[in-house]
């Protein structure tokens, strides 16, 4: 196909994603949210381990959704490969990712849940309207791990599973930590897919960003 060229209508969502790809994300994604909304109250109460980032394995874990780690790992992969596109996608889609978590917290205001011993309590739009402070869905951690390794999953899909359980990780500490929820992570991991997924489909075109084997 044409590089100027879209398919129609019925068969994408505004040049970037598939629309077949989009309707079977729309449905996991709303199952998975379901599902975890219904494990959340066990979660808190079974789950929670308030010294995970006291542990080697906890910290570890954690950073894979601190942004300044990828935006290292961007650099190291530009000197490596020369491939300056290829590593600014992976620089800049974390940082996007964090960004959208920020904006989203801003318009659900659910609290997180070791302030109000795991109720669901959101904060009214009068109460610190520009504030993220404290609030827990979508996880920001979460959400640039997830985008992270799902950007490398297309990069590198021979190591898939090693990136989705890294992320995997990542989210899961921020649970045992218990400053989220398990939907919150989920609903992180929901918005990262998406958000790879266009960026995909909408530069996958170019050469110098196909997928390595």
């Amino acid at each position: 196909m044409p590089k100027d060229t879209c398919p129609p209508i019925a068969a994408r969502i505004d040049c970037g994603m598939p629309r077949h790809s989009f309707v079977r994300f729309v449905i996991i994604a709303v199952v998975a949210t379901i599902v975890a909304h219904l494990l959340d109250p066990w979660a808190w109460q079974h789950l929670r381990n308030p010294e995970v980032h006291e542990r080697d394995w906890g910290r570890a874990l954690r950073v894979m959704g601190f942004l300044p780690l990828w935006l290292l790992l961007a650099a190291a992969l530009w000197l490596h490969t020369d491939n300056f596109r290829r590593a600014a996608w992976l620089a800049f889609t974390p940082a996007l990712g964090g960004l959208i978590a920020e904006v989203i917290k801003l318009l659900v205001r659910r609290e997180r849940p070791n302030l109000h011993d795991g109720a669901y309590v959101f904060r009214p739009f009068a109460d610190q309207l520009l504030s993220s402070k404290a609030m827990g869905v979508p996880s920001s951690h979460a959400l640039v791990a997830f985008a992270a390794a799902w950007l490398l999953c297309r990069y590198y899909p021979r190591a898939s599973v090693i990136w989705v359980a890294l992320a995997t990780g990542c989210a899961l500490t921020r649970v045992l930590a218990g400053a989220h929820f398990v939907s919150d992570v989920v609903v992180a991991a929901a918005v990262a897919w998406l958000l790879v997924g266009m960026v995909w489909h909408r530069t996958s075109l170019s050469a110098d960003f196909a997928p390595t084997a």
